[in-house]
């Protein structure tokens, strides 16, 4: 007996256009990206998308979900400093790889988004900071992780691009002006690479927190 064929109803589900969704918004930006596209990208016909999504808000804040869901949650009793480290590092490389996701971050109502601003607010009041305290140590450690990913949105990011970029800028800029920043620039210039910066900013917050706890 021949095998049925598979329709485009069976093989749609939810979990495949979010997946699919994230994927076109990961190669060509989150601009591009409506049902139209989608449903080509998927080779199914518009219409069917609205049989798991009610509209393009909805699909939004699927893909934030799906996203947030990837961010790192710390396990029972491990240290703050180390479990907040890897929530952070864990949630900076997942905007890396998601850079779209910023810009919907904020106001997408997602429960994995949810849950990994608790994972943070929990670990620090587990760990015996106060509610002022660990609102200040929340604040500082997601503006960290979303600001420093905003920045490198606006910076290239590739080695090629960024060392092109160093030299218009460096063509143009007046030494005698700007010598710090044209210092500040060369160095980059001469490592184009991220040499751990996120990292080494994350260390002073957590050194600043961890000497407040110890003060309070």
């Amino acid at each position: 007996m021949a095998k049925k064929k598979e329709t485009t109803k069976t093989r749609l589900s939810r979990d495949r256009i979010l997946q699919v969704a994230i994927q076109f918004a990961d190669a060509n930006g989150i601009g591009k990206l409506n049902m139209r596209s989608l449903a080509k990208e998927l080779g199914s016909p518009v219409m069917s998308l609205y049989t798991h999504l009610l509209n393009k808000d909805e699909l939004l804040d699927g893909m934030v979900d799906s996203v947030a869901d990837e961010i790192f949650v710390p396990i029972q009793d491990q240290p703050w400093r180390e479990a907040i480290a890897e929530i952070a590092a864990s949630a900076f490389k997942t905007f890396y790889r998601h850079p779209w996701v910023i810009g919907l971050w904020n106001t997408a109502g997602s429960p994995a988004k949810m849950a990994h601003q608790e994972s943070i607010l929990r670990v620090f009041r587990e760990a015996g900071f106060s509610v002022k305290l660990a609102c200040r140590g929340y604040h500082a450690i997601t503006m960290h992780t979303t600001g420093f990913m905003m920045q490198a949105l606006d910076f290239p990011r590739d080695a090629k691009s960024m060392k092109a970029a160093a030299s218009a800028f460096l063509s143009e800029a007046d030494p005698k002006m700007i010598p710090y920043f044209i210092e500040h620039v060369k160095y980059h210039q001469d490592h184009p690479e991220p040499d751990g910066e996120f990292e080494f900013v994350l260390d002073m917050i957590l050194n600043g927190l961890e000497k407040l706890l110890e003060e309070s």
